[in-house]
């Protein structure tokens, strides 16, 4: 609860009626002063997320080991004991992506090594390895100028169309004014502070296919999307665990690197698996059923997903600079 002192103006800065204690019985704001620090706004964040009492703990417990529990009591109308979908994917969300920025990327520092090793081994071979290794290993785009005198007085069959050339355009210039490693490393950070987006793309398509699989009459789209709502917060949650385990893993070496692939092992097993008995309790129907269909919503929003992706790691690509 908060801890803000109580104004000595008794007249509530939301509706002006008089306010004899600490919340107005009028419209029900707190009568506290409105100008705070960062740490107080960040504590009312919290509270204001976890609704000042255990529900946060419990709708964790039940979101990680009771799949379709809080979707169930949800639309069952039992909604001050947990927090509300919404509340609860962009709390997560927002502590997942906080995490992640906390840690810096070492994709550069790992490709340098990686090449500085390969370099290291070809040194010892004679000048003619080199020489066939580097010919074997890299290929060389075309410049501009040579594609343009193509697509001048080359012949028909070797000319681009206009998007092929559009798209070599962005390649080249990529290639040209980008090492590999940061490529990679400026597709990843992209990747990365992206993320929401995707997923917020991907949940109503998500919550469509499952309306397509369920009946229509008892089944609304909104009842899909408060249980996709809450799958997708699982999802974001076990990959935030499982990051927050490995930096931790990573601190003692190599020597407990055994620990945090059995982790890595059982959380995406766990991830993999959640979805059916979600489904199975969820809809109610026979476990063949749901099994049968988590297998073919599965294979669709994979599809989709992946669809979805490589599109984006092309917009990506060409947008790097």
């Amino acid at each position: 609860m908060s801890h803000s002192p109580i104004r000595k103006d008794k007249t509530c800065l939301n509706c002006r009626h008089v306010v004899e204690q600490k919340f107005c019985p009028n419209c029900g704001q707190e009568n506290t002063d409105s100008r705070k620090t960062f740490h107080h706004l960040f504590i009312h964040f919290f509270e204001d997320l976890t609704h000042y009492e255990n529900a946060f703990w419990k709708t964790i417990k039940n979101l990680l080991f009771k799949p379709s529990t809080l979707t169930k009591e949800y639309l069952s109308g039992k909604r001050l004991s947990y927090l509300a979908p919404v509340r609860l994917y962009i709390f997560i969300s927002f502590i997942t992506f906080l995490v992640i920025a906390l840690f810096p990327s070492h994709v550069s520092e790992n490709l340098n090594k990686s090449e500085k090793e390969i370099t290291s081994k070809l040194e010892k071979t004679d000048n003619l390895n080199i020489k066939t290794f580097n010919k074997s290993t890299h290929f060389k785009l075309a410049s501009l100028k040579e594609i343009d005198s193509i697509q001048k007085y080359g012949k028909e069959s070797e000319k681009y169309t206009d998007f092929q050339y559009w798209v070599y355009e962005k390649v080249v210039h990529v290639t040209e004014n980008n090492t590999k490693a940061e490529i990679i490393e400026k597709f990843i950070e992209s990747f990365v502070h992206n993320i929401p987006k995707i997923l917020f793309i991907i949940m109503p398509f998500f919550a469509f296919f499952l309306w397509i699989f369920h009946d229509k009459k008892k089944w609304y789209y909104f009842d899909h999307g408060i249980f996709t709502l809450h799958y997708f917060s699982f999802l974001l949650l076990i990959f935030l665990i499982l990051f927050i385990f490995q930096k931790i893993v990573d601190l003692f070496g190599n020597s407990l690197s055994f620990i945090a692939d059995i982790t890595n092992f059982v959380g995406i097993i766990w991830m993999s698996y959640y979805f059916y008995p979600a489904h199975h309790r969820f809809y109610g129907e026979s476990r063949i059923v749901s099994f049968i269909k988590s297998v073919f919503l599965f294979i669709i929003n994979s599809i989709f997903i992946v669809f979805l992706l490589t599109f984006y790691v092309f917009y990506i690509f060409i947008n790097l600079h």
